[in-house]
């Protein structure tokens, strides 16, 4: 399997993507997966914001990648779907990240839906929207050859038989699902019954773990968790990622483990990655770089 990291561990450290590049090159890790924006902004121009616009030159951005031997193992491009602003803005953007993704060299993008079911639409509304959503950003996935992968992080999409529906909206290879380990816990779900259940769907993997008090304040009232404040294998969800990690091991896995959680600017996230990597060798699965 592959290791990589989400930037949003570097949010605090107000670190620019190319540092967190630097981070990869030196933690000798070679799978990277940012947020993109639609636009600039005074934060991203400055160099304080880890993620990349769709105004940047994805041939350009690749070749940055090359120099530091990294790849994107996906683009995050979750604006939540589920209601009208998803359908209006939401479903654009992602429509732009396509191409942008298939020059960049990334086969995966992400999308998700809104953390509480929209206001004025029931739940049969609010799906209906989404598949329309859905089959229009399929289409177009399928001509670039990309993954669209349905996050589990709001309302619908850690609800399980909410989130099998949705992934059967269309029928195509290309519509798949971003397990997410700490979001489907703190939303009062069993992580290893969640990965069971759509383990044929899983196209990429966010590991992320939950502090106790976190979990004990929150778990089954609120669906994600924007930050995790605990390295990967100190909270309360290590041994749900561990048996996890050896289901997609056994499945037959081969794709990316992309770690989600603050990096206080490194501690962290290099702790996680040493918690992972020994992980992955206690589970005799070879580290993919």
């Amino acid at each position: 399997m592959k290791i990589g990291f989400h930037t949003d561990a570097f949010n605090s450290a107000v670190f620019s993507f190319e540092k967190a590049l630097q981070w990869a090159q030196k933690n000798d890790v070679h799978y990277i997966e940012p947020g993109i924006i639609d636009g600039v902004s005074w934060i991203h121009g400055l160099g304080y914001f880890p993620h990349i616009s769709l105004s940047e030159d994805p041939l350009k951005t690749k070749l940055k990648l090359q120099e530091y031997g990294v790849r994107f193992s996906q683009i995050d491009s979750a604006f939540p779907l589920s209601g009208n602003e998803g359908f209006y803005n939401g479903v654009p953007y992602v429509l732009k990240s396509i191409p942008w993704a298939k020059l960049a060299g990334c086969e995966n993008i992400a999308t998700t839906d809104g953390l509480k079911k929209p206001l004025g639409f029931s739940e049969d509304e609010a799906l209906e929207l989404m598949k329309r959503a859905y089959r229009i950003i399929v289409e177009t996935a399928e001509l670039y050859e990309i993954n669209i992968n349905i996050e589990v992080h709001g309302y619908f999409t850690t609800n399980p038989d909410l989130l099998d529906k949705m992934l059967n909206f269309v029928q195509s290879d290309r519509l798949g699902l971003n397990l997410d380990t700490g979001n489907s816990f703190i939303a009062g779900q069993d992580p290893v019954a969640f990965c069971g259940r759509f383990i044929d769907k899983i196209k990429h993997v966010h590991i992320k773990d939950v502090s106790k008090d976190l979990a004990d304040a929150m778990r089954g009232k609120d669906t994600g968790i924007g930050i995790s404040h605990s390295a990967i294998g100190d909270g309360v969800n290590a041994d749900n990622i561990k048996t996890i990690i050896a289901m997609l091991r056994d499945y037959g896995y081969n794709g990316t483990l992309s770690m989600e959680c603050e990096g206080m600017g490194g501690p962290l996230i290099e702790r996680s990655l040493q918690w992972l990597r020994k992980t992955l060798e206690e589970l005799g699965i070879e580290e993919e770089k």
